[in-house]
């Protein structure tokens, strides 16, 4: 595989580490968050984040169709980001010719469903129910790990 597209994949291991722990023991009342009037709540966050992977695939594909999609409740957007990300990361491992520019695709949707999470992570501190905050570049990320099941932070490497 070329060096972009396993750059790609490891950024695509990189968003499902980082939303993984952002979504991880989110209590309830978090999808519906409200930090002010204008802003969405993690719930409408996660379902943009949800439509990004899948124009992501769609642009891999050739196909270009960007689709907003209806809001669903938590547990299923958790699992549509992951299951998304699977689905592209398919694609990519696949070997398949992108119909669009890997490095086009990383500074599109997937750089911006990274934004996203940052906003997760930061709405989950200002909501009372904080993550930890971590040293990402002595995280365990693994090409094709894109599922809720990430390894654990490693010793030392978290802090409040």
């Amino acid at each position: 595989m070329n060096d972009a597209r396993e750059f790609l994949r490891h950024a695509v291991a990189t968003l499902a580490y980082r939303g993984a722990k952002a979504v991880r023991g989110a209590p309830p009342e978090f999808a519906s968050y409200k930090a002010s009037p204008t802003t969405r709540t993690p719930g409408e966050i996660l379902a943009h984040i949800g439509d990004l992977l899948d124009w992501a695939l769609s642009l891999a594909k050739g196909e270009k169709v960007w689709r907003d999609s209806t809001r669903l409740p938590w547990d299923a957007e958790v699992a549509r980001f992951h299951a998304s990300l699977a689905a592209f990361d398919g694609l990519l491992a696949s070997g398949a010719t992108p119909g669009f520019p890997l490095e086009r695709l990383f500074q599109g949707p997937i750089a911006d469903a990274l934004t996203h999470v940052g906003q997760l992570t930061m709405l989950r501190r200002i909501s009372g129910a904080p993550m930890r905050g971590e040293n990402y570049a002595r995280a365990t990320i693994t090409i094709g790990r894109v599922g809720p099941d990430q390894a654990p932070p490693p010793a030392k490497s978290e802090f409040d």
